[in-house]
């Protein structure tokens, strides 16, 4: 089990429910924009929201900002300049993510690691593939686990230096198996909480595709303690994305899990139509129930036998089913229907 970090109300690490992270994409000296956008992430369950402090213009709108949003995590990225993240502390921000190595003299760490015991800030060290030391590219021929693992031991030893232990690592590829790979070693090597995340990872088609297979193979293995699905597209999507994630590896159970047949045949409904419907018709349920959608009656309450409710499509009929069970056959028309009142009686 890793170490337990705290951003404001959020527990990192520890056996702590895995987090939900994500990053505004908004100039953070623009507060209105970035409150709004800070409050559509947790709406959509994101628990810690980071915004990116690349100047002195960003740092000023971190207190206003916080005053807007005083219950919400946040977290400061900042790159080479100490200043921002002693200003970011002093704001009220809830996490640094700052790599010792690029602010300068040790004194400057130094005063980092101290700003932040006072305050009670942890400090998320993040080593990415595309920003690798020269030195570490160079002893192992390239973007490689190894180089990864000691990039980051390397960081945590300049806080350390300094007693700062309130750390929390990522490593983060681009390539899945090196990322997967980057991970499992760290794990092996330090109790540090570890914030998962496959870096750069496309656009939706097929950067959830890779979180999904980097993130969700980590949590499978019981290591992982945050995420955050980086993704081109509206934060809003990576959340949804990281919500998915979640409920897959089975870790949450904080709204319906639906599972529908791929079709086949014997298929004599429009299955895709009807599976879409009723994951439209259940977005804003949070009942943490399984709810199956098949395409016949031949096997669909048989496959579906764990699921809490079912619909299974006939010809022109359709069958109602509770776990596995048949509970009336009504007009395809009024399928879903009948299944949305079974799900009110739950």
């Amino acid at each position: 089990m890793t170490n337990q970090i705290r951003v404001r109300g959020i527990k990192v690490g520890g056996g702590a429910p895995v987090s939900i992270q994500s990053m505004c994409n908004t100039r953070t000296d623009d507060v209105e924009a970035t409150v709004r956008q800070i409050r559509e992430l947790v709406s959509a369950g994101c628990e810690i929201v980071r915004l990116a402090v690349p100047d002195k213009d960003a740092a000023a709108a971190l207190g206003p900002i916080r005053e807007a949003v005083p219950d919400v995590p946040l977290v400061a990225d900042i790159h080479f300049d100490y200043r921002l993240a002693l200003a970011a502390a002093a704001a009220g921000i809830d996490k640094i993510r700052i790599n010792p190595g690029n602010i300068g003299a040790p004194e400057h760490v130094r005063d980092v690691a101290n700003a932040c015991r006072a305050s009670g800030i942890p400090i998320r060290i993040g080593v990415n593939g595309g920003s690798l030391e020269k030195d570490m590219l160079a002893k192992y021929g390239g973007v490689t686990a190894e180089a990864l693992v000691e990039s980051a031991q390397k960081e945590i030893a300049q806080l350390e230096r300094f007693d700062f232990t309130d750390i929390c690592v990522s490593i983060k590829s681009s390539r899945v198996p090196v990322m997967i790979r980057a991970y499992r070693l760290m794990a092996e090597k330090s109790a540090y909480p570890l914030h998962l995340g496959v870096t750069e990872a496309g656009t939706p088609a097929m950067g959830i595709v890779k979180s999904a297979m980097g993130i969700g193979s980590l949590l499978c293995d019981g290591i992982g303690d945050t995420i955050r699905v980086s993704l081109s597209a509206d934060p809003v999507e990576e959340v949804a994305a990281a919500k998915r994630i979640l409920r897959a590896a089975g870790l949450r159970r904080d709204g319906p899990d639906i599972i529908s047949c791929p079709t086949c045949g014997r298929t004599r409904i429009d299955l895709i139509a009807l599976a879409e419907e009723v994951e439209r018709r259940l977005a804003g349920c949070t009942k943490p129930i399984t709810v199956a959608v098949m395409g016949c009656v031949v096997n669909g309450p048989g496959e579906a036998r764990s699921a809490d409710v079912g619909i299974a499509g006939g010809n022109g009929m359709g069958m109602l089913f509770r776990k596995g069970e048949q509970v009336r056959v009504v007009p395809q028309a009024e399928l879903v229907d009948a299944l949305m009142e079974l799900i009110d009686e739950m």
